[in-house]
C-alpha cells in the first residue's frame, strides 16, 4: 500500500517558508484519486500550488472516455500538469483527437501512453489545419493519430511549415524515379519510422542527397538509399558521412565502386559515428574476422561488438568457425540469428549415415 499524507494535512505544514502554499483542494482531490502526493510534491510540487486546478473535472473527463480509476491515477502521476487544463479545453481536445481515432477506447490507449501529447492544448487552429492537410495526403486516421501522439510539436506549428517539408520529400522521391502511385505508401512508412522528420528543415534532405550525388551515386542508387534509410537520411550530416565513407574505404581497401556497393547493401554505415564504426570493425578483427569477410557482408557492422562476439562464440560452441566461413549466419535480427543457430545445431547433431538407406559393404 502507498503511504500517502492524509488530505487533512495542513498546507502550511507541508511547505517551507520560502515556497508557495499548496492548493488544499487540489491535494484533497488527487488524494481521493489515489495519486502519490509525496512523489508529486517531490518532483513537481509547483503544480500543487497552482490555482485554479481541475483534478476532479479532468478525472471525470477521462472516466467518460473509458478510463478506470487505475488508469486515471497513472495518467495524473505521469503528467500531473493535466489538472491545470480547463475542462472546456480538454473537451475540445478530445473532440479534435476523435476525428483521427476510430473510437474512445483507442483514444484512451493513446492518452495513457502519451499523456503529454494529448494535454498539449495550445494552437488548436494549427492542429486542426494540420490534420486536414495530412488527411488530404491520403494518410489513414491511425497514421495521423500516431503522428499527433509521437510528435505533437509538428501539429502545433503552422501548416505551411509541414507542407514545405512534405513538398521536399515528394519532389525528392519523384525526382529519383519513384512512382506517384507508391508515394503515399512511402510517406506513410517514412513518417511512421520517424515522426520527428517533420521538424527537420527541408534543407537537411537537400544537403544529404547533394553530398551523396557528389560521391557518384546514381539516381537509382539514391532512390534505393532513400527508401532504405527513409527518415534517417534527414538526420545525416555531410561531414559525418564523409568520415564514415573514408574509414570504410581505407579499412576495407576497396575501390569507389566497391564502396558504393557496400553502402547500398548496408546504408546504416552512413549514420554511424566514426568511433562506433572503428570500434565495431576492430572488435571483429580482434577475433580473427578478415576484411574480405566484412567486405562481403558489411551488414555485420550493424551489430554491436558485444552482440557480434556473443553470436560468434555461440556458433563456435557447436563447432562452427565463423572466421573461416560466412558472416551471413550472425547478421540480422535476434530471430534471424536463432534460425541460423538452429540450423547449425541440427547439422552438428545429424548422424553420419542415414538410418533409412541400407549400408553397402565393401564386397558389394
Amino acid at each position: 500500500m502507498r503511504l500517502l499524507r492524509p488530505p487533512s494535512a495542513s498546507a502550511s505544514t507541508l511547505t517551507s517558508p520560502d515556497k508557495r502554499l499548496e492548493n488544499q483542494h487540489t491535494v484533497d482531490s488527487l488524494y481521493k484519486l489515489s495519486v502519490d502526493i509525496r512523489k508529486l510534491r517531490k518532483f513537481k510540487g509547483w503544480i500543487l500550488s497552482e490555482s485554479p486546478a481541475y483534478a476532479s473535472e479532468t478525472a471525470e473527463l477521462l472516466r467518460d472516455m473509458g478510463a478506470d480509476t487505475t488508469v486515471i491515477t497513472r495518467i495524473l502521476e505521469t503528467h500531473p500538469e493535466a489538472v491545470l487544463c480547463r475542462p472546456e479545453d480538454v473537451a475540445a481536445q478530445r473532440d479534435l483527437w476523435m476525428s483521427v481515432c476510430p473510437n474512445k477506447h483507442e483514444l484512451m490507449r493513446i492518452i495513457e501512453k502519451f499523456p503529454s501529447s494529448f494535454f498539449t492544448l495550445t494552437h488548436h487552429s494549427n492542429q486542426r489545419a494540420n490534420i486536414s492537410y495530412f488527411q488530404s495526403l491520403r494518410l489513414s486516421r491511425s497514421t495521423i493519430g500516431k503522428l499527433m501522439a509521437s510528435a505533437p510539436q509538428s501539429f502545433c506549428r503552422p501548416v505551411e511549415q509541414n507542407q514545405e517539408v512534405i513538398h521536399t520529400l515528394r519532389e525528392t522521391y519523384l525526382d529519383l524515379g519513384g512512382d506517384e502511385v507508391d508515394l503515399c505508401l512511402w510517406l506513410k512508412k517514412l513518417l511512421s519510422q520517424n515522426p520527428y522528420i517533420l521538424l527537420r528543415p527541408a534543407e537537411a534532405w537537400r544537403d544529404s542527397l547533394g553530398f551523396l550525388r557528389e560521391q557518384g551515386f546514381t539516381t537509382e542508387e539514391l532512390l534505393s538509399l532513400v527508401s532504405s534509410l527513409r527518415a534517417s537520411i534527414a538526420e545525416l550530416r555531410p561531414e559525418a558521412m564523409q568520415l564514415a565513407l573514408a574509414f570504410i574505404e581505407s579499412a576495407l581497401a576497396c575501390s569507389m565502386d566497391e564502396l558504393k556497393r557496400i553502402v547500398i547493401r548496408c546504408p546504416a554505415i552512413l549514420y554511424y559515428s566514426l568511433p562506433i564504426l572503428v570500434g565495431r570493425f576492430q572488435g571483429l578483427m580482434d577475433v580473427g574476422v578478415s576484411t574480405e569477410q566484412v567486405k562481403e557482408c558489411p551488414n555485420v557492422l550493424e551489430l554491436t561488438t558485444q552482440m557480434a562476439l556473443y553470436r560468434i562464440h555461440k556458433l563456435a560452441s557447436y563447432g562452427y568457425d565463423v572466421c573461416s566461413g560466412s558472416l551471413d549466419v550472425i547478421v540480422g535480427t535476434k530471430t534471424d540469428f536463432e534460425m541460423s543457430y538452429c540450423k547449425v545445431e541440427l547439422r552438428q547433431k545429424r548422424p553420419l549415415f542415414s538410418h533409412v538407406a541400407p549400408l553397402i559393404s565393401a564386397e558389394d
